[in-house]
């Protein structure tokens, strides 16, 4: 940039006068950034209106092509508080009568108190709940069943409130200890019968750990448990231990074959587990010729390497030179070996871990070896498991379905079945689970929630229904869905074409342009603000695209369509435009239908549209359906992507403003430069002047001098 002397020796102003060179010039910029901000404004309008034509092409019109969106049905009940009703797609039309016999009820056990409160938590052994004597033994055998899964609990004196609650959770239960209360709530994950639950002894100190427990309950009213009980009684035979265990093999086998599955699970696990940690124990191994030392070893060492860095570190200060630089060697090789000492502890931790998970391991694989012995081929480079039960497995399923069936017949043999139920004793309560039954036309359904799905109808259960009460089910054709289907459509489409007539037909906005900021500065901000806002409401009058958009759509809603052999228009239906000289400004194409509460001009005018759907409405869904695919058609081809103009899914030429909203920014950039250009070559201009004038001046003084001037 040249030197800009400002009239030091001509008395000139040059600054303004090159100010106002430049302005002349600097118009044909600021006409360019107008124009740009008047694209962008553009830009910004149709965006807004893309949005919602989009919005009426797909959500409302998209949905409206398909006949099958037009099958709306209601049902209505008699007795609201006993059942309420979903109508789906596939539903009937008709009357039905439904009674309610059985609610679905989810099994649950509530015990019985087993303390004072807070005298017993979670972490207690069972002994204490009993009243063991210090020292005294005890073993007792629980059978928990929940839906189909079975498992079998040892009860002993070291057993606590907590490994029993996880061992009801284990079988799928939910299950807490309320130390406030003093007992146990128990209750199946799912209603139904077939999701209740059991707890049952298989011993007598199995009933006698329940009733410590407060978990005995009485048969009559545990459903779950007597069924247990008596099938496993049924198969006792007192007088043959062999049939007896051949009544129970079934369960036996079972038993057996899923416990070696799970063993075997168990086994490929530790396996895995002890391969990948004697991996690991050899990896760090071989990286230490001379071994480590314990992790311990070496938190010490790295605890006094941070404390001989940090003296050493004081000893630095103050030095110079040479000797600062020594300093500064010997201190990084201090901090490389306490690198070293932080990676040996590192590893020596781990190979301590990986010690300890080999023995866990190994332990393991020695559990797992008393109950199944293992085959491992190797076929297609995989190692294939065969496991085999062992003979101990076997003989401990075998006793243990033994013990059960046989105290189970001890049960079964003091039960009496027309008894009263006695709670002598017995401080647990159990609701038991229970499926849902209700009568539809007569037939009988059942199912373990109070929720059924018949026939395109989703009946909840609500409450039982009296004897001899019936509801009364009525399904037919959902009229007000079908004329707020229509009537939203209308409302949307209103919406869209008021407001693309009010943007074309809006004021001229000839004599404004958008404001520079010197412009600005002399205005205030709500002068500003409504000049602005004058400019972006008539952002497309006259818009050629606006137009044809428009267009498409108004000759759309005009358009007529064959109906069971006749032609038929919107105004057929009751919907029509207003009077041209009565509807309101942009508003002379919106359609209003008859009837219509909302709707101030037409309300008071006979409801054609509810009419027909009543009386046929496949009419209606025949002609809204063509009216629909038509106006959609028309949508699409209108926003269909032309290469270099508009991309798909747009109405207007979005690229194309792109593009030359870009070509403004570039073209703006140019002109701006070639302004400072011709700014810095006057000024250039003006200091050659001065310079010259003075140098002038400089000559004159001389020459003065010379003849004795001055």
């Amino acid at each position: 940039m040249p030197m800009r002397l400002s009239g030091l020796m001509s008395g000139m102003d040059t600054d303004s006068i090159i100010q106002q060179l430049v302005e002349a010039r600097k118009t044909k910029v600021d006409t360019k950034k107008k124009a740009q901000t008047k694209l962008d404004w553009k830009q910004e309008a149709w965006k807004g209106l893309n949005t919602k034509l989009q919005n009426l092409q797909s959500k409302i019109v998209g949905n409206m092509r398909f006949s099958s969106s037009y099958s709306k049905k209601t049902t209505k009940v008699s007795n609201s508080s006993a059942v309420s009703v979903i109508t789906g797609d596939g539903a009937v039309n008709g009357v039905q009568s439904l009674s309610i016999d059985k609610l679905a009820k989810t099994g649950y056990l509530t015990g019985g108190k087993i303390g004072e409160e807070s005298e017993h938590v979670a972490t207690d052994k069972i002994s204490e709940v009993m009243g063991l004597g210090e020292g005294e033994e005890f073993s007792g055998s629980l059978s928990i069943k929940a839906g189909d899964k079975t498992i079998d609990l040892n009860v002993t004196e070291n057993t606590t409130i907590s490994d029993f609650l996880n061992q009801l959770k284990d079988a799928g239960l939910n299950a807490s200890f309320d130390a406030k209360q003093q007992r146990f709530f128990i209750s199946a994950k799912e209603s139904g019968a077939k999701n209740d639950f059991s707890i049952t002894a298989k011993d007598a100190n199995g009933q006698r750990a329940l009733a410590a427990l407060g978990l005995q309950v009485d048969l009559h009213s545990d459903k779950a448990a007597l069924k247990e009980y008596s099938t496993f009684a049924a198969l006792y035979d007192g007088s043959s231990d062999e049939q007896t265990m051949q009544n129970l093999s079934s369960y036996v086998d079972k038993t057996v074959s899923d416990r070696t599955d799970s063993y075997l699970k168990q086994y490929k696990s530790a396996k895995s587990g002890l391969e990948a940690a004697q991996k690991k124990l050899q990896e760090i191994s071989d990286k230490y010729d001379n071994g480590l030392d314990s992790a311990e070893s070496y938190t010490e060492q790295i605890k006094d390497k941070n404390e001989e860095i940090k003296a050493f570190q004081e000893s630095m200060k103050g030095l110079s030179g040479d000797e600062l630089k020594d300093a500064q060697t010997t201190l990084a090789d201090m901090r490389k070996d306490l690198a070293e000492l932080n990676t040996r502890k590192t590893d020596a931790t781990t190979l301590e871990n990986q010690e300890k998970a080999i023995q866990k391991y190994e332990q393991q694989l020695e559990d797992v070896a008393q109950y199944i012995t293992v085959d491992e081929t190797e076929e297609d480079g995989e190692t294939v498991y065969n496991a085999q039960a062992t003979d101990k497995l076997t003989q401990e399923v075998e006793e243990s379905y033994y013990n059960k069936a046989k105290y189970a017949a001890e049960v079964m043999s003091t039960y009496d079945p027309d008894a009263a139920v006695a709670n002598d004793g017995l401080s647990a309560t159990k609701v038991s689970g229970q499926d849902a039954e209700i009568y539809l036309n007569g037939a009988l359904f059942t199912n373990s929630t109070n929720t059924f799905e018949i026939n395109g109808l989703t009946f909840t259960a609500l409450s039982e229904t009296a004897p001899g009460e019936t509801v009364t089910v009525t399904t037919e054709q959902d009229t007000d869905g079908i004329y707020d289907m229509v009537k939203n459509f209308i409302k949307e489409y209103n919406e869209i074409i008021n407001e693309m007539d009010k943007l074309y037909n809006a004021e001229s906005t000839k004599g404004y342009d958008p404001l520079t900021n010197d412009e600005k500065s002399a205005m205030s901000d709500a002068e500003v603000e409504e000049w602005e806002k004058k400019i972006k409401d008539g952002i497309l009058r006259r818009d050629e695209n606006l137009s044809s958009v428009s267009s498409a759509l108004k000759e759309a809603m005009s358009s007529g369509f064959e109906v069971n052999g006749k032609k038929m228009f919107l105004f057929d239906f009751g919907i029509n435009v207003a009077s041209y000289f009565t509807a309101a400004e942009n508003e002379k194409n919106a359609y209003h239908i008859d009837g219509d509460p909302d709707d101030s001009s037409t309300s008071g005018n006979a409801d054609k549209l509810k009419s027909m759907i009543a009386s046929d409405p496949d009419a209606v869904i025949s002609f809204f359906t063509q009216l629909s695919q038509n106006l959609y058609g028309k949508m699409f081809d209108m926003s269909r992507s032309v290469d270099g103009q508009r991309s798909f899914g747009s109405f207007y030429d979005d690229k194309k403003m792109k593009s030359d909203y870009d070509n403004y920014t570039s073209k703006i950039a140019d002109m701006e430069e070639q302004l400072n250009d011709y700014e810095d070559r006057w000024y250039k201009k003006f200091s050659a002047m001065e310079t010259a004038m003075a140098k002038m001046q400089s000559n004159m003084n001389a020459v003065s001098a010379l003849l004795g001037g001055g």
